[in-house]
């Protein structure tokens, strides 16, 4: 609306020639200095460390820096893992999260594992082998998730490579990339309960990786893939075929169904004069007359409520709806009559 009054100010009566409920909507929208997701996405923690508590400890060691993790025991059996979380669960208000790690040696037999596990997994198993995790695994390039077999997914990945794992909250999809390439992409599971913390195992003598929380910058660029993501979230959202005047249909509902008559008629007196004229199509078979009616009727019992003729109110109340005050009466309730009005 490039319309403006004289002091600068967006003209009203300029603006009706435009939908009405777009017109308040985007005063509500201009009222607000910044977006509410913003607000919250600024209150969660990112996870900035591993986890040196709730760790397999047995197997691996981590750096006092707590940003590299590497296994020194040897392993004999299949449970003999090593696995840590973030020190944080991955943020859940935003568009994406991502971390990546990098593996500075494969060791004996390269079973690194990149994903994501809940707060109660098991922690000498990898990820995706339990139910509530997922994960990438370096040395089939198998993605595993909630069991013990693994889906052809992607390339192995080995020492010098730098492997990261994400969740699209949008498609609510986990994605996984290496050397700044995406691998691909696989379906959240709907079983998956609870917070999702970043997780790494390491699984045979002399493997060591770096993890990167965002401390520095990614080998993937995820502003790029953020911005494409955006931009498909909007075509799919501009695809979507809505009736002609919903918001202006939106906003006089909610007026019609709270009773607020003076609002709704100038509304209405403002929608008539727009060019074309807006046109509500009658729904649901009621009659809006009868509705309008009702909506006069509890504007005079709320005027006589607040001059305190209360006596006068119920009268009025039995007359028009003899059925409420009988149902009222049976419950013995002052709170149905404050509800009816």
């Amino acid at each position: 609306m490039n319309s403006r009054s004289n002091n600068g100010k967006i003209s009203i009566f300029d603006s009706l020639n435009q939908d009405l409920g777009l017109y308040f909507l985007e005063l509500a929208r201009l009222g607000s200095s910044k977006a509410p997701a913003e607000m919250e996405e600024d209150e969660e923690e990112d996870p900035k460390e591993l986890n040196t508590i709730n760790s397999s400890g047995g197997f691996l060691v981590v750096t006092p820096d707590k940003l590299s993790v590497k296994y020194t025991s040897v392993s004999l059996h299949g449970h003999d893992v090593g696995v840590v979380q973030a020190n944080k669960p991955a943020p859940v208000k935003r568009l994406l999260y991502y971390f990546e790690i990098y593996v500075k040696d494969a060791g004996v037999k390269g079973q690194i594992a990149i994903g994501f596990t809940n707060e109660g997994f098991k922690m000498r198993r990898q990820p995706g082998w339990e139910v509530n995790s997922c994960g990438y695994h370096g040395d089939d390039g198998l993605l595993y998730r909630g069991r013990g077999k693994g889906d052809d997914f992607g390339p192995t990945y080995t020492t010098g490579d730098t492997v990261g794992g994400g969740i699209n909250y949008a498609s609510q999809e986990f994605f996984f990339t290496k050397n700044g390439a995406i691998v691909g992409t696989v379906c959240k599971e709907k079983e998956m309960k609870g917070r999702l913390f970043p997780s790494i195992a390491v699984h045979s003598q002399n493997e060591e990786v770096h993890v990167n929380f965002g401390q520095k910058k990614f080998a993937f660029d995820l502003k790029g893939y953020e911005t494409q993501e955006r931009l498909k979230q909007q075509m799919t959202i501009e695809k979507i075929s809505l009736p002609s005047n919903i918001s202006y249909g939106l906003v006089r509902s909610y007026l019609l169904h709270y009773g607020y008559e003076d609002t709704l008629n100038s509304f209405d007196l403002a929608g008539k004069s727009t060019i074309p004229p807006i046109y509500i199509a009658q729904e649901n078979g009621f009659d809006e007359r009868d509705i309008v009616y009702a909506l006069n009727q509890r504007k005079t019992l709320r005027q006589l409520i607040r001059n305190g003729e209360i006596d006068a109110a119920i009268s009025k109340l039995r007359d028009w709806y003899p059925q409420i005050v009988q149902v009222c009466i049976q419950f013995n309730s002052v709170y149905c009559f404050e509800n009816t009005i």
